[in-house]
């Protein structure tokens, strides 16, 4: 059976219906629904669309540039990799085996849970224009370090007459965050890399 290019690049060569519908009619018209979707394809066909998708990009900028390998452009040898990772449950990642990584391949793509992935994101998030971690106190006219925790609340860590100390006492926080989280990993590449990530 001949299929479409997924957004322009992928193949999918499955042996099997990656996709299924349901016919039914309302008020004598014949239409369909999605009634189930390969695990594996929808995975493939989401990082497809995160790298190959304008319309992606436009909502997702920092996508903008990012590629799939030459071999995972077909299905099926994306299926065989995924088959032998602990993909249930968790988010494919690119960037925290290889930091600033734009390439989707087996060497740089790990699975993670939400919380490693969430974690990961709010590490480059600034909520101002201070560096990560840092706000400023207008009534005490000191900088504020603060630090999300793993169970997503914020944690005072002190006021520091610098922006830099703060920011330093948000990445010794990190860090120390980091540790905890990498023994709780079953994945030695996870845990590995959540370390030297956030090592000071």
């Amino acid at each position: 059976m001949s299929r479409r290019l997924v957004q322009g690049v992928g193949i999918n060569d499955a042996d099997y219906v990656t996709v299924q519908y349901e016919r039914y009619y309302l008020e004598g018209k014949s239409k369909q629904r999605l009634v189930w979707v390969c695990p594996f394809y929808k995975r493939w066909k989401g990082l497809l669309e995160r790298c190959y998708s304008e319309k992606y990009h436009k909502k997702h900028p920092s996508y903008s540039g990012c590629t799939v390998t030459e071999d995972w452009k077909y299905f099926s040898k994306f299926k065989a990799w995924m088959e032998e990772q602990r993909w249930e449950n968790n988010e494919l990642d690119k960037d925290l085996l290889v930091d600033g990584n734009k390439v989707y391949s087996p060497e740089t793509c790990v699975f993670v849970s939400r919380l490693v992935n969430s974690f990961i994101v709010n590490s480059k998030q600034s909520k101002g224009p201070y560096l990560v971690g840092v706000c400023f106190n207008k009534v005490l006219g000191k900088f504020q370090a603060l630090c999300s925790q793993l169970n997503d609340k914020q944690k005072h860590l002190g006021y520091f007459d610098s922006e830099e100390d703060a920011h330093k006492a948000w990445k010794a926080e990190k860090f120390r965050l980091a540790c905890l989280l990498a023994n709780e990993q079953k994945d030695p590449r996870v845990a590995e890399a959540l370390i030297k990530k956030f090592k000071e």
